[in-house]
């Protein structure tokens, strides 16, 4: 009966992460450039010196659904959408790059052009720096002007460009952070062909009505389980009775 009881426990704790993982879907539905996370479910068995006979579940979030979601146009000088597959380049929370499609950009008071989650935007030197109280404008290409309100008669002065990367061939992961990196600390190359569409906004491509029935379906299959292991129990007291009879 034990192996029943490991193969329904792994299943339990396989349809507990679904649940996560669903549930931060569900949360981020209308987070700017959110990529839903995709989760599936494998098998494996326990390696020993008798047969491998025990099957058990493992379930975790394998990457994140990159289909392009609807974009809205809202007038915001800093606020940005990505064209094609581009991904924009954000310094994390712990100093590494990562990469993300939010593109709802202010100027924070040190200067710094950050993201709607607070994280540095990239460069091709490393993060940008604007002087504070400057006006901030965004080119097609990523590139940064700043023009000093006090003197409108100077042009505009570049301060730098935003690094657009193309995932395209690389492999992408999804932290827990819900930003995206490439496995074993590795960047992505810029591409400067890249484009984007300033004044507007890509929104979460969660599907609220589809994530909602997954969530449902999660929770059913953890209560399934949960009778498989009851089930266990009601077949290991009756083979007791058996034993005892004899």
């Amino acid at each position: 009966m034990d192996r029943m009881i490991y193969t329904a426990l792994t299943g339990m704790d396989a349809a507990m992460n679904r649940q996560r993982a669903v549930a931060s879907n569900l949360a981020n539905a209308s987070t700017p450039g959110f990529r839903a996370e995709t989760f599936s479910t494998g098998n494996f068995h326990v390696s020993g010196e008798s047969l491998n006979v025990r099957g058990l579940a493992q379930g975790a979030v394998r990457g994140a659904d990159m289909t392009a979601a609807a974009t809205t146009h809202t007038g915001r000088p800093l606020d940005i959408a990505l064209s094609g597959n581009a991904l924009m380049a954000v310094q994390a929370a712990d100093g590494s790059e990562a990469y993300t499609r939010r593109g709802d950009l202010t100027v924070d008071v040190t200067g710094r052009l950050v993201n709607g989650d607070g994280l540095a935007v990239m460069g091709e030197a490393g993060p940008l720096a604007l002087p504070p109280g400057w006006q901030v404008t965004i080119g097609t290409d990523g590139s940064v002007f700043a023009a000093d309100p006090a003197a409108p008669d100077v042009p505009a002065e570049l301060a730098g460009r935003i690094k657009l990367a193309n995932p395209a061939g690389s492999a992408l992961v999804k932290d827990l952070d819900n930003q995206l990196r490439v496995p074993d600390g590795g960047i992505l190359p810029m591409d400067v062909t890249a484009t984007l569409v300033t004044g507007a906004l890509e929104q979460s491509n969660v599907d609220t009505a589809g994530t909602l029935v997954a969530m449902i379906d999660a929770q059913r299959g953890f209560e399934r389980r949960t009778k498989l292991i009851s089930t266990a129990e009601q077949l290991d007291q009756a083979s007791a009775r058996l034993m005892s009879l004899s």
